[in-house]
């Protein structure tokens, strides 16, 4: 039996259920091959207009990235708006961040449409710095106002130090239209509604192989195929060699999380606020209370190494106390990895390989609002409703590099952390 691991979703999900493996031959309008939220997403879409579909997942629903994250509901992507100008023009990068935003409210109302009440959802983002920029802040608030009518509003650095008990942080970006929940319950309820639209999941059905080509497409497991007139591949960061090209698209990098113990006593002497946090380091801290603010769940680092390190909770624990000291002795109740996927160009991959076969994935660190709308667009391109998918055009498969692309992405991570270091110093010995 396939499960999800000693992780804080798979400890509080709400359903459990195992869906059954693929056995035979199974037809369908749409085969989508990845039970993530990308796939789940496009699914449910697809089920609501009437199409057949059989999502192919290779362990269970959500086990991936999708239910191992930080659970963070917000607008944007990977890279910052101006470096999508940069690549795309101004018109264009506003259109992609409309999307963006528009992911959320897909998220907002899937929840309320599918009455998902083991997913309640926290409001409130505090992006946080760890170093002195108020003029900044302000500056990004203005633009963002200005360009998208989206209201931000800058935290003086006593007021995030009243909440956020650490002499790390500074200024903050207080955003309360984002939100935190559960993201492996949304997975699940999502599985939920496209099989009470007639979809069929199936679960511990790996795609070993598929015939693209023909009219048909053929996705094929160990025990079964599914035939289809359109494939969705959906696989984020766990996408094998199924489709060559694909691959060498991405880098899977991983990501760590953990949980503490119950101990509300000690986190209210560092954390005193439900809303979610991150700070502005290239790969740095995000977190949040849960459980009625019992447990801390911390996220952070990022590094190229697919395995898990076998010391994983030490290392998470030094992350979580050299911003907070006063929790050293809390102790460490589970931690876990998940595998991300990047693009070279920090955005997502979205879009039509050839006739009848759509990919949707590449959403390394801000998946829940874009796989949201990856899911969307994808569909409206098979219903013929729209062509919005062309958007992410510019931003196509790039090759990742191969082995020199994995070292280059982990040299510049390093070389990220080292300027991020650099810049909180200078802060200190300004102050």
């Amino acid at each position: 039996m396939i499960d999800y691991g000693d992780t804080y979703y798979a400890r509080t999900l709400s359903d459990g259920a195992q869906r059954s493996v693929l056995e035979g031959q199974v037809k369908a309008d749409v085969a989508i091959v990845g039970g993530g939220l990308a796939g789940l997403t496009a699914a449910l879409d697809l089920a609501r207009s009437g199409r057949s579909v059989a999502v192919l997942e290779a362990q269970r629903v959500g086990w991936g990235a999708s239910g191992r994250n930080g659970g963070f509901v917000g607008p944007g992507y990977a890279t910052s708006h101006a470096n999508i100008t940069r690549m795309v023009g101004p018109e264009r990068a506003r259109e992609l961040h409309r999307l963006s935003m528009e992911g959320v409210r897909i998220v907002e109302e899937n929840i309320d449409a599918l009455g998902m009440s083991d997913n309640k959802r926290v409001y409130g983002k505090l992006s946080v710095l760890r170093y002195h920029d108020p003029d900044g802040l302000k500056q990004h608030c203005e633009m963002m106002e200005r360009e998208f009518g989206y209201r931000l509003e800058v935290m003086p650095t006593e007021a995030v130090r009243a909440v956020l008990r650490s002499t790390k942080y500074h200024q903050a970006l207080h955003d309360p239209a984002c939100f935190h929940f559960h993201p492996l319950n949304y997975a699940r309820s999502l599985a939920k509604a496209i099989e009470e639209r007639g979809g069929r999941i199936f679960e511990g059905s790996r795609v070993l192989g598929c015939d693209l080509d023909g009219a048909e497409k053929i996705c094929r497991t160990a025990r079964g195929e599914v035939r289809a007139r359109e494939v969705v591949l959906a696989g984020g960061g766990y996408t094998d060699d199924l489709v060559p090209r694909l691959r060498r698209s991405i880098l899977p990098i991983a990501t760590y999380v953990l949980l503490t113990e119950a101990a509300p006593e000690r986190l209210a002497e560092a954390v005193r606020t439900p809303m979610a946090i991150s700070d502005n380091r290239r790969a740095g801290d995000y977190y949040r209370l849960v459980d009625e603010g019992t447990r801390l769940l911390w996220g952070g680092r990022i590094t190229t190494r697919t395995s898990e390190p076998r010391r994983l909770a030490g290392m998470m624990q030094r992350t979580m106390v050299a911003t907070y000291p006063q929790l050293r002795g809390v102790r460490v109740e589970t931690a876990w990895s998940g595998l991300m996927a990047y693009a070279r160009h920090l955005m997502p991959l979205i879009g039509r390989l050839q006739p009848g076969v759509w990919y949707v994935f590449g959403f390394g660190g801000r998946g829940m609002n874009t796989t949201a709308i990856g899911g969307r667009v994808i569909a409206e391109g098979i219903l013929g409703q729209s062509d919005r998918y062309r958007l992410y055009e510019p931003f196509g498969l790039a090759w990742n590099g191969g082995p020199f692309g994995v070292a280059a992405a982990q040299l510049t991570y390093w070389a990220y952390q080292a300027m991020d270091l650099a810049k909180e110093r200078r802060a200190v010995g300004a102050a």
